[in-house]
C-alpha cells in the first residue's frame, strides 16, 4: 500500500500511529507530499480530488481518503483486538474520544493557518475564539483522563494522542500541561508507545 504522506500532518500521523498499533507499517510505503491550504499538490488531485492526505492506495489501485476511513480500513486487516470497538458502549465511548481528539486537531490546524496569514489580515476575534475552544477541549480531555488509562488503546486514544503531539509540535508556548496534569500525566505515558515515537512530528 502507498500512502501520500507528510511528517508534518497530524492526520497522517494518526494513520500511522494507527498502523503501528495494529502491525501494519511495514506494509505501507510513504510517499513525501506536501500540501497546504493555498497551495494545491497537483501530483496528488488526479489521486484524490480534495487535494488532502492521508491519501491511501491499495495494492489493487483503490483509492482511500479521509484518515478516519484509512484507520477503518487497516483495522480490518489485522487479527489483533479492533481498535474500533465493533458495538455496545465501548464503541461509543471510543468514536466519541476520536471525535474529540479529531475535532481538537482541526480547530488547531484552523488556528495555525489563521495565524500564518499576514498580520494585518488577521482576526484577532478569530483567533482568541481558537485558543478558548483548544484550552476547552484540553480541560475536558484531563476530565476523562483517568478512564482513557483504564480503557484498552483503540481509535479514540491514537486521536488524543495525535492532538496533544500536534499542540507540543506547533503550540508549545500554549503551556497546556500546567493546569491539566490528568492528560499531561497519560500523554507522558502514550507518548512513550513505539507507535508514538516511530511517527514522531519533523519540519520537514
Amino acid at each position: 500500500m502507498k500512502l501520500y504522506w507528510s511528517s508534518r500532518s497530524p492526520f497522517v500521523r494518526k494513520v500511522m500511529i494507527f498502523a503501528h498499533e495494529c502491525g501494519l507499517a511495514a506494509r505501507i510505503q510513504c510517499e513525501r507530499t506536501p500540501v497546504a491550504m493555498n497551495k494545491p499538490n497537483a501530483s496528488l488531485l488526479p489521486v484524490n480530488p480534495t487535494g488532502k492526505i492521508p491519501t491511501l492506495v491499495l495494492d489493487d489501485g483503490t483509492v482511500l481518503y479521509d484518515s478516519t476511513v484509512i484507520c477503518e480500513y487497516l483495522d480490518s486487516l489485522h487479527a489483533g483486538p479492533r481498535l474500533f470497538p465493533a458495538s455496545g458502549p465501548a464503541r461509543w465511548t471510543a468514536l466519541r474520544r476520536h471525535a474529540l481528539g479529531n475535532n481538537l486537531t482541526d480547530n488547531l490546524m484552523l488556528w495555525r493557518n489563521e495565524m500564518l496569514r499576514p498580520q494585518p489580515q488577521q482576526s484577532p476575534e478569530t483567533l482568541a475564539a481558537f485558543e478558548l475552544k483548544v484550552r476547552n477541549a484540553v480541560a475536558a480531555l484531563d476530565r476523562e483522563a483517568a478512564a482513557l488509562t483504564a480503557d484498552p488503546v483503540g481509535i479514540g486514544h491514537v486521536a488524543i494522542g495525535c492532538a496533544l503531539g500536534y499542540i507540543d509540535f506547533r503550540f508549545a508556548h500554549l503551556g497546556w500541561r500546567e493546569s491539566n496534569n490528568h492528560i499531561a500525566g497519560w500523554y507522558e505515558t502514550f507518548a512513550r508507545r513505539p507507535s508514538m515515537t516511530l511517527t514522531a512530528h519533523v519540519d520537514l
